[in-house]
């Protein structure tokens, strides 16, 4: 479902950019349905699909991911919503002892051991595993599926076996809010103690868009230029990049320059470039920068 998505927007030459989101929406709910009436996870399907359509080249890719980014943040916010509906404090707070229990097993027990069999072939030192293993996984989804046991718990008659549906539900509610609070503070500090904290990069706002049409193979990317660069100090004329590389812009501090072959590159400085895939790869090598996301 994924890779036909991706053939549709490509190729379906729809009037109005305004229609691309639509089709994308109303692909992920023919994924759902379609996956779920055969008797599969319709939400591990939207999943996987969304994967493959990340990962691929697609015409108005950045607008449909704007504008699906808008709407997952749009249901978060409603799916947290209607939690704080469904949760009783008072019902919550009388099942916190085996909640600290096992809010501390999947925490010094069960995460740490998923994380390291799961990431024993990855290319990740042992500080690198701990941090991925106290972060852990967090949110709203274990919630969510807590949810599936009260839709057939004792308040449905045709229903049995589920008598304590709303203990699961108080339960995970409980260990999911406590994991999160517990590590949520902690993660700067535990960061710090093994070695892998880093400043964040604050990704530069250019003052221009490209959209991709069907049948251009250039795109917009920006590399940011490395302390290391051979570019350093030398003209943009001077690195011979290849012809179908076109340097539109180059950010310095807070400024933005319109380049010119004479322009000197400096270090920090970022470059927005317009390239096909291999003129990119030419370009960064030429370059030794690194391509920003």
């Amino acid at each position: 479902m994924g890779r036909v998505a991706v053939e549709l927007v490509n190729h379906l030459r729809l009037e109005h950019e305004g229609l691309y989101p639509v089709l994308t929406l109303s692909w992920v709910m023919l994924t759902y349905g379609a996956t779920s009436s055969l008797g599969g996870n319709g939400i591990l399907a939207v999943y996987l699909a969304g994967l493959l359509m990340g990962n691929s080249d697609f015409i108005h890719k950045k607008s449909l991911l704007r504008f699906h980014d808008g709407l997952a943040w749009l249901m978060q916010i409603a799916m947290f919503l209607t939690l704080g509906l469904l949760v009783v404090p008072s019902r919550v707070m009388t099942i916190w002892p085996i909640g600290c229990l096992v809010a501390l097993f999947l925490i010094l027990i069960a995460r740490p051991a998923a994380v390291f069999l799961t990431l024993s072939l990855a290319r990740l030192d042992v500080r690198e595993k701990a941090m991925l293993a106290w972060v852990g996984l967090r949110g709203a989804t274990p919630i969510i599926l807590a949810t599936f046991p009260l839709l057939a718990g004792p308040h449905r008659p045709a229903q049995t076996g589920l008598p304590r549906a709303n203990l699961i539900f108080d339960l995970v509610f409980f260990v999911v809010t406590t994991s999160v609070l517990l590590k949520g503070m902690s993660l700067p500090w535990v960061a710090r103690l093994l070695g892998v904290d880093a400043p964040i990069a604050r990704k530069r706002q250019y003052p221009l868009e490209f959209v991709r049409s069907h049948g251009t193979k250039s795109d917009l990317m920006e590399l940011r230029i490395p302390p290391d660069s051979a570019a350093i100090g030398r003209q943009i004329v001077e690195l011979s990049l290849p012809k179908g590389t076109l340097v539109v812009l180059v950010g310095r501090g807070s400024e933005f320059i319109i380049p010119s072959g004479s322009t000197v590159l400096n270090q920090g400085d970022s470059m927005l470039v317009l390239a096909d895939k291999e003129s990119l790869k030419h370009t960064e090598k030429i370059l030794d920068v690194k391509r920003e996301a």
